[in-house]
């Protein structure tokens, strides 16, 4: 079965920089774009960045120039590096992706992947 683990959350400063991964199994992993979003409370899933099979990312426009996101196939990884934290990034964050059974593309939208993992916490203090 479809098994996304998210891990390397924690707790840093504002201006620092975490790295947070998801390690994927059940699928083949190369052929799925990825995505990373995050849920603060009482919020929707906000997408944060995603990268499709070839390595070609998207960002929201609130991280665009602080997030990278990267994959490593024959790792079966996903990677947000995050710097230049705020306050405001303080969050769970997902990882996720489609079902292989459609097409699989990059959605911005919670609703249209299929898979989540069970998402690690972010917190950046002031």
């Amino acid at each position: 079965q479809v098994q996304l683990v998210e891990s390397g959350g924690g707790l840093v400063q504002a201006g620092g920089s975490l790295s947070v991964s998801c390690a994927a199994s059940g699928f083949i992993f190369s052929d799925h774009p990825m995505h990373w979003f995050r849920r603060t409370p009482g919020k929707e899933r906000e997408f944060v960045a995603a990268i499709s099979r070839i390595g070609i990312s998207t960002y929201a426009d609130s991280v665009k120039g602080r997030f990278t996101i990267d994959r490593d196939n024959a790792k079966n990884t996903l990677y947000l590096q995050m710097n230049s934290l705020k306050p405001e990034d303080t969050a769970v964050y997902y990882c996720a992706t489609m079902s292989s059974g459609r097409l699989l593309t990059i959605s911005r939208r919670a609703d249209d992947l299929d898979y989540w993992g069970k998402g690690t916490p972010v917190t950046v203090s002031t």
